[in-house]
């Protein structure tokens, strides 16, 4: 490996692509953690096929790139959960509201 090519801090070729929606699967994650659901499930299926992308030749694509899709499907997953446990517990405190209100009527 020529010395102008390498890159010490991270000891990997910096000749390596990034995998196209690294970037975007990370944000998106972020974003579903703070805001909706809908960007968790976009989160996961854009992150899919670079996943498949990274697994058949893991050499022309760089590490932290995947590290970044990686971090993001995590933060969807954790987002999704996040989103589906609140919406349970709306329709319990709606539940309850409605039957409550029936009770006193």
């Amino acid at each position: 490996m020529s010395e102008q090519n390498r890159d010490y801090l991270t000891n990997s070729h910096t000749g390596a692509a990034q995998l196209p929606n690294a970037t975007a699967t990370l944000v998106l994650g972020i974003l579903s953690i703070v805001v909706c659901l809908i960007c968790g499930i976009v989160a996961l299926v854009i992150s899919n096929k670079d996943v498949s992308m990274y697994r058949a030749n893991p050499e022309l694509y760089s590490e932290a790139s995947y590290n970044n899709i990686k971090a993001g499907r995590i933060c969807s997953i954790i987002g999704i959960c996040l989103q589906l446990i609140a919406i349970v517990f709306y329709i319990i405190l709606i539940v309850f509201a409605v039957s409550s209100a029936t009770r006193f009527s």
